[in-house]
């Protein structure tokens, strides 16, 4: 090689040549050719081993390295089934072997019309065709070594005579020249293939047998690319000196040269690429257009990269046309469509009906290969050639009015444009192409009809939604998907973005310099106030970007001048409200980038104060009301983000929370005050969170460096504080006692605020201090006049707080837990005071209502159960954890039964006085929580929890108000539920729903009574008098009118005597029932009964067989009554039932305890016999018959009374013996065995 040839070789190519001849023994001897066959052995590489890439062979050919090193050693070689000298056989036998070569193509041809769809021969024609493939490509590839090894380069003109061999080696190139352009005749171009063969490209690489089309298909491709290395190879060795075709011309008189046959095929090939990506870009939809390859499989793909790769060389190293231009003068014919030409019967064949956005498409994909390297591998940080002339050109066609381009077709020009962007050098002329156009468009919405809902003009909705939108155009996004996620006009400000952005960081001027005065110049009067709302949204997307990534405070400043601009009477309510986004939106940035917002806090915040005086004015004004609502929602909204994005609330935040809310909450109703109030909750949260981080840091000791930001943040946070007590808690407390139930966000709210005066106390209002955490609980937590929605709500939030636990232990306030235990006392009792009285069935909004409220009071009883002090009673009374789990209701009569037992378990005085005055303050004023139960007679729901939970409390808490500090609170509780004026009132009746209440209650009552009467020493009396009363109220208002009467069911009372706790308890009930039974239900008047006797005889008998035991007062006050009743009465019910009660009394009797019982009973014997033998003989003989049956005994002693009774009959009756009389005395004396048949002796013998 000549020192001139060696001097063009630059110290890069030395040392990749160096590189590459030590790889050499590595190489595989296979020539290299397309192949989209993968295997698992291809180590991820995007191409295949044999590939002219990931093989070497295009490194080796731009280095000019030997093809093959490691081939065509031997003397021979062998081509096409024969011996050639290797290095003779292209000088003396070149017509002859590339005639082979055309033969062979020609076979393999054939072989592909001979094919058909027989599987059995699939094997064969694979391997014939692969076999002719193999040795053409063999042929070509030794044309490229010959040339290289042994073809000499042209010599000066030698007068001398030749050897007729050298002559032959002259023609060599010129003959090359010949066959290879025959050779592409011959070929013809890739589009002009049967569609057979081109089917070939949709063949799985995964594939083991190929038909011969595929083979034929590929065969094309590797002599399409080799003519261009043999060319490449030959001028590189005749040192770039043009090679004519000698002979072609002589026969032709065509100008063909080395130079013009590689820029011609190369041309075509390229006019061919693009034809085959046509055919694939008409099954592209724009939005999969940045997703859609333009090759039809990898080796198309790698051709065009190998194009890259040889254009773009030879380019730098003699000037030849470039890869780009080779590519856009084709582009250019097919939006030309000369009349005549050979190439354009490519694009006439395949017409191209977008040709704009096939352009788009094809230079952004071809963009993308420029990241391959010479060796098939990814290299992003491979410098890429740009094409932006072209580009520009390209860009102004797709905004051309007259090209009638629409959004779907933009969206994906834009992409491609922006992909571009992230490819090449950054080029501003772009952005200033696109302002152009969009400074006009503004008010265009750029929708797309047939993407739907996605494809409508995105009008932000918060600041926050308009801000990420924005920085979404500011970041590396998907590009892909952006087609339907952003219309053109963002797809605009991220190319415009991405300018701003990187072309400051490689140059260091900011192109915004360069920029500002085109944007700030489309904006005037006139043209803002021309602004839709469409068109606003497009003007605040703009400068926000532009404030993003530009000159923050000079635009935002521009920005507030132009809006000036719009006069109040030219701008609509959405139009003001998307100013006010906006304007937060840029309050947003300034946030994050820590700038302090006073300036423009103070503009929205006196915007805001204006309109929310109009609010309150105009309250009852439905139309203007929601006007002004769409304004001040978006002011909330907007102050709510920056709070929430604020991360120390050091930048004046305090100035959006002006005295406009003292004119707006009042005038807000249902949705609109629910908004507020959640809006507040979040800023209180923020406030604290914020403040508790900075003060934490203060205690950690800051450096000096930070020190400061602390204590600046403390400063603002105490004036945010000062300004939520000043404009927001007012109104939250004059809505505790409100006359409609508040909506929960108020109990959240108001918890909210107890904890900031736990936080910051001393920024309070003054009548909350000197305590504010107190005043607040006391305000919202345990006043007995606010709703219970808001306590069981409010103290939900508070009771497990630690800190406030901590701070009510701190000032000495040791009522904390038991006024919160009777907050919840009366959440329970009031749970159903809102309610209708009425049975009316309950609306869908009242059943709602009432379910969370429950699932509060269940959460809310939760809470309290972990209360220090109701733990403490839970564990003396070994009341399982489950408890609180269960419904409220019952949860409460659990702890009201522990307090009993652990008050039961007390041993000395001082504990049980202490006890005793906690559960009274445990209580509180209990008759002051349901009296509007009382009051109103109703709900039923309402008064049946009332009279049970209280019940509960006279039952379980008994010994509790049997003391003197309680038994006030118990006689109050008997006045106004039991024993009221209206029950007092024999002549009228109770509401049924009261009544129902009582009756389901009442064995509670008595059971407490009766044991508070028993142990009471000093009101012993009054209270017997009270039980007396309650039992002679209510036994006959719950008696039937007869036993069988329908629905009679238990009587209360019977309940409540055959429950009781203890025996003394149980006695006195049943001693006081029965006396009043006697005293006010058995008494005749003259012989006439009492009203109802067969029911209170039923009663009677019920007690005595649920009790299975008869007591000595039983006897005193029962039987005389009951023995009357058989003997005065005729009626059958009431003779069985007083029956039944005299069997079960002497019964009784018989398995009583000692004589006591008989010595009664025989007394009240006597007496009955004394009565009524005179009158009603047959009558008393006959009871006593049926009492023999069950005590003998008895009516064996009473055998002296019956006859001196019956002697002082006879006597008074003067008449003498009466015969009947004694004859009936003898049936009742032969009952009595050998006692009545003594005395039946003695009358006989008398």
């Amino acid at each position: 090689m000549d020192d001139d040839y060696m001097a063009s070789f630059t110290p890069l190519f030395l040392t990749e040549s160096l590189e590459m001849a030590m790889e050499v023994e590595n190489e595989n001897s296979k020539p290299s050719c397309f192949s989209c066959v993968f295997d698992n052995q291809n180590g991820g590489r995007s191409f295949s081993s044999e590939s002219y890439l990931a093989s070497g062979s295009l490194k080796r050919l731009l280095l000019r390295l030997d093809p093959s090193p490691n081939d065509y050693e031997e003397d021979t070689v062998e081509m096409f089934g024969f011996q050639w000298v290797t290095e003779m056989a292209l000088v003396e036998s070149c017509r002859l072997l590339f005639g082979l070569l055309r033969q062979r193509i020609h076979g393999l041809e054939n072989l592909v019309q001979m094919s058909s769809s027989d599987f059995s021969q699939a094997a064969n024609l694979h391997s014939e065709a692969e076999s002719i493939r193999h040795q053409c490509i063999e042929f070509l590839h030794y044309v490229k070594v010959f040339i290289f090894r042994y073809l000499e380069p042209p010599r000066a003109e030698n007068d001398g005579m030749l050897h007729p061999y050298e002559e032959l080696e002259a023609q060599v190139p010129s003959l090359l020249v010949e066959e290879l352009h025959a050779l592409t005749l011959q070929i013809g171009h890739l589009f002009e293939l049967s569609s057979s063969v081109l089917a070939a490209f949709t063949i799985q690489h995964q594939a083991k047998l190929f038909p011969p089309s595929w083979h034929l298909l590929h065969l094309h491709l590797d002599i399409h690319w080799l003519v261009l290395e043999i060319l490449h190879v030959l001028g590189e060795k005749m040192m770039r000196q043009v090679v004519y075709a000698n002979h072609f011309m002589n026969l032709t008189g065509e100008n063909l040269t080395s130079i013009s046959l590689f820029e011609t095929h190369c041309g075509n090939l390229i006019c061919d690429l693009i034809s085959i990506s046509i055919n694939k870009y008409i099954k592209v939809r724009p939005s999969e257009a940045l997703t859609s390859h333009h090759y039809p499989c990898t080796c198309i793909k790698e051709l065009w990269i190998l194009l890259i790769q040889l254009l773009d060389h030879r380019n730098k190293g003699s000037h030849t046309e470039s890869f780009w231009s080779s590519v856009n003068k084709n582009l250019k014919n097919i939006f030309e469509r000369p009349s005549s030409s050979d190439r354009m019967s490519v694009f006439e064949t395949n017409q191209c009906k977008d040709p704009l956005s096939f352009s788009w498409w094809i230079i952004t994909h071809l963009a993308s290969l420029y990241q391959f390297d010479r060796n098939g591998n990814l290299d992003e940080k491979k410098q890429k050639e740009s094409n932006w002339k072209f580009v520009e050109e390209l860009l102004k066609k797709s905004i051309d009015a007259q090209t009638g381009v629409l959004e779907e077709q933009l969206r994906m020009h834009l992409q491609c444009c922006l992909t571009l962007c992230s490819f090449w050098d950054l080029n501003l002329s772009v952005a200033t192409i696109l302002w152009d156009y969009y400074s006009k468009n503004l008010n265009s919405s750029f929708t797309v009809p047939w993407l739907g809902l996605k494809g409508l003009a995105n009008v932000s909705k918060t600041p926050l939604s308009m801000l990420e939108l924005v920085k979404s155009c500011c970041c590396d996004q998907q590009i892909p998907a952006l087609y339907k996620s952003s219309n053109s006009y963002l797809i605009f400000l991220s190319i415009l973005a991405r300018m701003m952005k990187e072309e400051a960081e490689n140059s260091g001027v900011h192109p915004w310099k360069q920029i500002k005065g085109r944007i700030y110049s489309k904006f005037h009067r006139r043209r803002m106030q021309e602004l839709t709302e469409v068109g606003l949204q497009n003007f605040f997307n703009l400068f926000l970007m532009l404030a993003i990534v530009a000159e923050r405070e000079d635009i935002v400043s521009r920005v507030l001048d132009l809006l000036d601009f719009l006069t109040p009477s030219s701008v609509t309510v959405c139009q003001r409200a998307l100013i006010w986004r906006g304007q937060f939106a840029f309050l947003l940035i300034y946030v994050e980038k820590n700038m302090d917002i006073s300036v423009l806090a103070e503009k929205l915040s006196n915007a805001f104060r204006e309109k929310a005086k109009e609010f309150l004015v105009n309250k009852n004004d439905y139309t203007q009301k929601q006007n002004l609502w769409t304004l001040l929602s978006t002011y909330i909204d907007g102050v709510q983000e920056v709070f929430e994005t604020s991360c120390n609330l050091n930048l004046s935040q305090e100035k959006l929370l002006n005295d406009g809310f003292t004119m707006l909450l009042p005038a807000c109703r249902g949705a609109e005050l629910s908004m507020v109030l959640n809006f507040l909750q979040v800023v209180l949260a923020r406030l604290r969170s914020v403040h508790k981080r900075v003060s934490q840091g203060l205690q950690l000791g800051n450096t000096a460096a930070n020190a400061q930001l602390p204590l600046v943040a403390k400063e603002h946070h105490l004036a945010v504080a000062s300004a939520l007590w000043r404009n927001f808690f007012p109104y939250l407390k004059s809505q505790r006692m409100a006359q409609m139930p508040p909506s929960p966000q108020l109990a959240d709210t108001a918890a909210g605020f107890t904890l900031l005066a736990l936080d910051m106390p001393s920024k309070a209002l003054s009548d909350l201090q000197p305590q504010p955490v107190l005043s607040m609980m006391q305000l919202f937590g345990w006043d007995d006049m606010v709703w219970p929605q808001l306590v069981s709500r409010y103290l939900s939030h508070l009771i497990q707080n630690s800190a406030l636990y901590e701070a009510f232990s701190s000032m000495g306030y040791t009522s904390y837990e038991a006024l919160t235990v009777r907050s919840w006392f009366r959440c329970i009792l009031q749970m159903f005071i809102d309610q209708p009285t009425g049975m009316l069935a309950k609306t869908d909004a009242e059943r709602t209502v009432g379910k969370v409220y429950m699932e509060q009071l269940i959460e809310m009883t939760r809470l309290v159960f972990k209360l220090k002090e109701v733990e403490n009673v839970l564990s003396k009374a070994n009341v399982e954890e489950s408890v609180f789990k269960q419904d409220p209701k019952n949860a409460l009569v659990q702890f009201i039964k522990a307090v009993g037992r652990t008050y039961g378990g007390l041993q000395t005085l001082p504990e049980k006085s202490a006890m005793v005055a906690k559960t009274l303050e445990y209580l509180g004023d209990v008759l002051k929580y349901v009296k509007p139960y009382l009051k109103v007679k109703g709900p039923p729901e309402g008064l049946q929890l009332t009279y049970w939970i209280i019940g509960c409390l006279v039952k379980f808490w008994a010994p509790i108000l049997a003391t003197s500090k309680a038994q006030q609170l118990l006689f109050r509780i008997i006045d106004c539920l039991l024993l009221p004026h209206s029950v007092l009132q024999q002549d009228k009746e109770l509401p049924v729903a009261l009544l129902s209440a009582i009756q389901e209650s009442l064995p509670l009552y008595l059971q407490g009574l009766s044991f508070i009467c028993c142990q009471s020493q000093t009101q012993g009396p009054y209270l017997n008098q009270l039980l007396g009363s309650i039992i002679q109220q209510y036994f006959g208002r719950f008696l039937p009118s007869s036993p069988t009467a329908p629905g009679a069911g238990v009587h209360p009372m019977v309940l409540a005597l055959c429950s009781s706790v203890t025996v003394s308890q149980m006695l006195h009930l049943r001693k006081t029932t029965l006396n009043v039974i006697n005293e006010h239900y058995l008494q005749f008047k003259g012989n006439a009964p009492p009203p109802r006797l067969a029911s209170v005889l039923a009663f009677i008998l019920e007690v005595l067989q649920r009790t299975e035991s008869t007591e000595l007062h039983d006897i005193n006050l029962v039987l005389p009554a009951v023995l009357k009743c058989m003997v005065l009465l005729n009626e059958l019910q009431v003779k069985k039932i007083s029956t039944d009660i005299l069997q079960y009394m002497v019964e009784g009797c018989q398995a009583g305890s000692g004589g006591e019982h008989a010595t009664q009973l025989t007394s009240v014997f006597r007496q009955f016999i004394q009565d009524y033998t005179a009158v009603y003989d047959h009558r008393v003989f006959s009871i006593l018959e049926i009492v023999a049956v069950s005590d003998q005994t008895l009516v064996t002693c009473l055998i002296p009374t019956i006859t001196q009774s019956l002697k002082d009959s006879e006597h008074k009756q003067g008449l003498g013996r009466n015969t009947a009389q004694r004859e009936a005395y003898k049936r009742l004396l032969s009952h009595l065995t050998e006692a009545g048949q003594n005395e039946i002796d003695t009358k006989n013998g008398k």
